[in-house]
């Protein structure tokens, strides 16, 4: 609609329905577009007009591609909640899809696409066939995107009917549009297929590189980023692809030269040649600075995937780096993102200014800019020895500035360039230990008290420095109690006079009656066994030499880099995150048949056996809450499933396997504490608790259906824990009907699932049933389920726990 239709959107009249009802059945044709743009008006601004759903559509037959456009428009938002009155509609689009003109072709087989009705899903094959061989490029095109729509809505009927091999043969067409709609729809069906539907072969390689050179911003772009998926064969074909694409590295769009970089990062692996490999460095550094001349949106996104790109390849960008500098007027998200590359790019050749820099930035205003500056100083101290002494003499300068964040930054970053460079900066602690006074953050507080700790033999009057904090003992964060204690035992076996023995018996026991914090309560009585039993054993612990720490700029570990760096131009090198990280998508499992789908293979969840499969087909879908399409079971699930993907994997970061177990029976017992509410769960409350019974763990677990109507096919899934506990079996749930419950049993095992990183006993629960949407839930998990009913831990038991947890859990 254009800007002077704003008048449909305002009426003062009563009766609104009835007159827009009358209107469409006006025998004028200017009266019934007039009431067509008033029901849209309507509609767009969120009021119910889903009654005049008949008399808009009698308004379909019409010549006016503006008036056909509106009551399509409406048919979309409808026709779900209308599907028998939308099946009205079918034989216009039938008609419109054979009609003269290329753009009601288009127009019936897109809103076709868009309207997700069985019935009409069933009517669109054999329009949508013919348009897939349209004479009119724009219909083809059109035709190709909606058979990647309809993939989504049944993927079953497009292989059935054989559109996949009529999209591949759109590759071949001559027309470039046509080229990238096509890929750009066999891409979108291959991201949520596990079975290989698109595979670029040297063959289709040659039309895409063609069409490339033809098509606009976006075709381009969907071409360049399912070029990026084919391996090369060897250094030349490599070659011939990067001098294709190189020229796209001019292209005005960004994404488009993202996309380039992308594929000529990724074939320069295969290309042997040094000059070849060097020239291409040079070709990528103009593009990429030439993305930060736009707007800071831009320039962030840009940013984001340079400090990807110079991690693999720092040469692209190693003379480039004047402009990484921060303008006055950067966003602070731009000025930290320049701030880490500059770290990334700083060299022996090119520091000085670097710090002249980082040294200036360090005085702005921005407190959180002004303490990655500092650190960043730091940290290029560590990265460049030659630069050491440099970078210490700029940390002392801004010292003596007395700021007192930027002090306690400085002193963070010294302790580590103690750690990098043993025995070789001492002399300016002196100079550290004049601002201890005015030390009052945790971390900072924890630096200096290690660097006393740690050269105790080298300071005076280190007693009266640690003693200034051991008035506050009690009071101070964990860091700093815990780099006290170690710092007083450091002192003590140093310097073991009258006054560091006072302290040490003053501190130990602080650390072990008056505190509640198990980690300095253990670590303190083990100093005070070890200094009681054996001094010199002490010594050799407390005192040991450390290992050297080494520059951490490059923090990603190169697998993660390469799989980003095949992400460039999406969102996962703006997150530095794989996709599978923060994307829920369903990729349909092949199963022993490769035939069919089964559920569970797609799930990953234990799965009640109640949940109905006969008649059910493949292709039909219940949503979730994460909108991810869950298959209905084509066939019972076998008595011993092999490993296998699962969906709740993709939505929770799970990498999970049914293993088979006994069946396990009913529970009954004392009432379970509640996880899920039934406020929570829209009327289903789930109360668990895991329990140990016959030397088996299993999780006990009660479902109280509160709804109004039946609940079934209830599955269960469990996130990566500290102990790998994952269900063993299905989940036995019969059908609930409304006001009942049931109590099960669920047999676990351990060691399957285990999740990196600090120990806890908390377990993330996902369960799900045919009727509601993924619910989520924490539980604590209790840890006497690991022991046996005498409080013991079989050997065979505990060393598979001890292999694959941390025991700190336990104490």
């Amino acid at each position: 609609m254009s800007g002077h239709d704003s008048k449909y959107f305002s009426t003062t009249k009563k009766g609104e329905i009835p007159e827009l009802k009358e209107e469409l059945n006006s025998q004028y044709k200017d009266k019934r577009k007039d009431a067509v743009k008033k029901v849209i008006a309507a509609m767009t601004v969120g009021k119910d007009v889903s009654s005049l759903f008949t008399d808009v559509v009698n308004c379909m037959q019409t010549e006016n591609l503006e008036l056909k456009k509106l009551v399509y428009l409406y048919l979309i938002n409808y026709a779900k909640s209308q599907p028998d009155l939308a099946i009205l509609a079918v034989n216009t689009f039938v008609k419109d899809s054979q009609d003269p003109n290329p753009l009601i072709r288009a127009l019936a087989v897109r809103t076709m696409g868009c309207i997700r009705v069985d019935k009409i899903t069933e009517y669109l094959c054999d329009p949508l066939r013919r348009c897939l061989k349209d004479d009119d490029p724009y219909v083809r095109k059109t035709a190709a995107i909606c058979v990647a729509k309809l993939y989504d809505i049944n993927a079953e009927l497009v292989e059935d009917r054989g559109f996949l091999e009529a999209l591949k043969d759109l590759i071949s067409d001559n027309n470039p549009m046509v080229v990238a709609n096509a890929v750009a729809a066999l891409a979108e069906i291959q991201d949520s297929s596990a079975r290989p539907i698109f595979e670029i072969t040297s063959h289709t390689l040659t039309k895409l590189l063609t069409a490339l050179n033809e098509c606009t911003e976006w075709g381009q772009v969907f071409i360049l980023d399912s070029l990026s998926r084919y391996k090369a064969t060897d250094a030349r074909d490599a070659e011939n692809i990067v001098e294709r694409v190189t020229p796209r590295l001019q292209h005005a769009n960004c994404a488009v030269v993202l996309s380039a970089v992308k594929i000529i990062l990724l074939q320069m692996e295969l290309i042997t040649s040094t000059d070849v490999v060097r020239n291409l460095c040079k070709k990528m550094a103009p593009p990429l600075v030439t993305l930060l001349s736009a707007e800071p949106e831009i320039q962030y996104v840009a940013l984001r995937n340079i400090n990807l790109i110079v991690q693999k390849r720092p040469t692209i960008l190693a003379h480039e780096i004047k402009v990484f500098f921060c303008k006055y007027n950067d966003p602070i998200y731009v000025k930290m993102e320049k701030l880490e590359i500059m770290i990334k790019l700083a060299s022996d050749r090119n520091i000085d200014q670097v710090l002249l820099e980082f040294k200036e930035y360090a005085t702005e205003v921005d407190v959180d800019f002004v303490r990655k500056a500092v650190r960043a100083i730091g940290r290029c101290a560590i990265k460049l020895e030659r630069a050491a002494e440099r970078c210490i003499s700029v940390l002392l300068e801004l010292i003596k500035i007395k700021v007192n964040y930027v002090v306690q930054e400085a002193i963070i970053v010294i302790k580590d360039i103690f750690r990098r460079y043993p025995n070789t900066y001492e002399s300016i602690i002196a100079t550290l230990c004049e601002s201890l006074d005015t030390l009052d953050e945790p971390e900072a507080k924890a630096s200096m008290i290690w660097i006393i700790g740690e050269y105790a033999e080298r300071i005076d009057n280190a007693d009266e420095l640690l003693e200034s904090f051991l008035d506050t003992f009690p009071e101070e964060p964990a860091l700093v109690q815990l780099q006290l204690l170690t710092a007083t035992v450091k002192l003590f076996l140093k310097k073991p006079t009258e006054g560091p023995q006072q302290m040490i018996q003053a501190v130990l026991n602080n650390a072990t009656v008056e505190t509640d914090n198990p980690d300095l309560r253990d670590r303190a009585y083990i100093y005070w066994r070890l200094l009681s039993t054996d001094p010199e054993a002490a010594k050799d612990v407390v005192l040991a030499e450390k290992p050297v720490i080494s520059d951490d700029s490059n923090q990603l570990d190169s697998s993660l880099l390469d799989e980003l760096l095949a992400n460039i131009s999406t969102l996962s090198s703006v997150y530095h995150k794989p996709p599978e990280a923060f994307v829920s998508r369903v990729k349909a499992a092949p199963r022993a048949d490769d035939e069919e789908f089964a559920d569970a293979g797609e799930t990953g969840y234990s799965e009640s056996p109640s949940q109905g499969v006969d008649g059910a087909s493949p292709s039909s879908s219940t949503g979730t809450s994460s909108n991810v399409p869950v298959k209905q079971p084509a066939a019972a699930a076998p008595a011993v499933a092999a490993p296998i993907p699962d969906l709740l994997g993709d939505l929770m970061g799970l990498d999970n396997a049914l293993v088979p177990v006994d069946e396990p029976t009913a529970s009954s017992g004392p009432p379970l504490p509640v996880v899920l509410p039934s406020t929570t769960g829209q009327g289903l409350q789930i109360s668990a608790q895991l329990v140990r019974r016959d030397g088996q763990i299993y999780y006990d677990i009660s479902f109280e259906n509160g709804t109004q109507g039946v609940l079934d096919g209830f599955m269960i899934q469990f996130n990566k824990n500290t102990f790998g506990l994952a269900a063993g079996g299905p989940l036995q749930v019969p059908p609930l009907q409304p006001g009942s419950s049931a109590r099960t049993l669920l047999a676990m095992v351990f060691s399957q699932n285990v999740s990196p990183g600090a120990p806890n006993s908390l377990l993330q629960v996902a369960v799900k049933n045919n009727q509601q949407p993924v619910w989520y839930f924490s539980d604590k998990g209790s840890l006497h389920v690991f022991f046996g009913e005498d409080g013991k831990m079989e050997r065979t038991s505990f060393l598979e726990v001890k292999s694959t947890t941390s025991l700190e859990i336990f104490t």
